[in-house]
């Protein structure tokens, strides 16, 4: 980040691993902390302590399953490629060189009419290594709305059930989820990473991700302009997250019942902001065959 790097010496971290936290300064002020939470990933906090106990609860509401509809492709050990050409591409996949760009290849599983025929992990990694998504998980969150568009419980073309954009007077009332969806929403909500967006504030330093969004004024008319934002995703996810129940908990089970476990998917972690609402770039994904799913979607 532009800022940020300009800065990075003035910054210092504090790594409590007992309370599971870690304090950020700049030259030994303005401190932030996040801290993490059994089954709901990590947290910024807001000056909200509460927040560390009141969403830990809903991880007791995770337990429910679904049958898997796909058979396990995948054995307890590593597949080793039976092809020699294929094995010579691992090869070609992880092999670093002293010239720019760097690979550093991470994870690569190779499936073929449902079976893994090959697989490969960097030092350090394993199939059950946690990966950060990041926009991979727009991918989840584009799922669990298809989803509840099939149950029937809204309709994409429809306006975004969004309660302070009820006025039809308020040009916001025009954006429909399908807009959401396809990043023409027409909201001024600049992602650019450069920690004076719109977006770097919305992830850092709002509590309520998604009010934040919906405050955002128009720059475009509805469906007339694209620009890929992620406070887009934070809307469509408050829309899953007030559909499914209203909590983080609900947001998981209905998550688990429904999209994970159906697709053997089990070692994931949603991240949600202090208002219960999963964050549509935050989640780790399995770095294996789970990761490689997560990543194609």
């Amino acid at each position: 980040m532009t800022g940020i790097e300009k800065i990075g010496s003035a910054l210092r971290y504090e790594i409590d691993t007992i309370r599971r936290e870690v304090t950020a300064t700049i030259f030994g002020l303005f401190k932030s902390v996040a801290i993490y939470r059994e089954g709901l990933g990590c947290i910024v906090l807001h000056g909200d302590e509460g927040t560390r106990e009141s969403l830990a609860a809903s991880v007791g509401v995770m337990q429910q399953t679904a049958a898997p509809v796909l058979e396990e492709i995948a054995g307890p050990s590593v597949t080793e490629p039976a092809d020699q050409r294929l094995r010579a591409a691992l090869d070609r996949a992880f092999e670093e060189t002293d010239q720019s760009p760097v690979r550093r290849t991470a994870v690569v599983v190779v499936v073929r009419n449902g079976r893994v025929l090959a697989e490969r992990y960097a030092h350090g990694y394993r199939a059950d290594t946690p990966h950060h998504g990041w926009s991979i998980t727009k991918s989840v969150v584009n799922a669990l709305i298809g989803i509840l568009v099939r149950e029937r419980r809204f309709s994409i073309e429809s306006p975004a059930p969004v309660p302070r954009r009820r006025d039809p007077a308020d040009p916001r009332h025009a954006i429909t989820i399908d807009h959401l969806l396809r990043m023409t929403s027409g909201l001024d909500l600049e992602e650019t990473n450069r920690d004076c967006d719109a977006v770097s504030r919305m992830s850092f330093i709002e509590s309520d991700m998604a009010g934040f969004a919906e405050h955002a004024a128009l720059k475009a008319r509805p469906g007339t302009k694209w620009d890929y934002t992620s406070g887009n995703t934070m809307i469509l996810s408050r829309i899953i997250r007030d559909a499914v129940g209203g909590h983080a908990g609900d947001v998981l089970a209905f998550a688990r019942q429904e999209l994970f476990e159906p697709l053997g998917m089990r070692n994931i972690t949603l991240e949600f902001d202090a208002a219960g609402t999963p964050i549509p770039r935050d989640a780790f994904f399995a770095s294996g065959l789970l990761g490689c799913w997560a990543s194609v979607s």
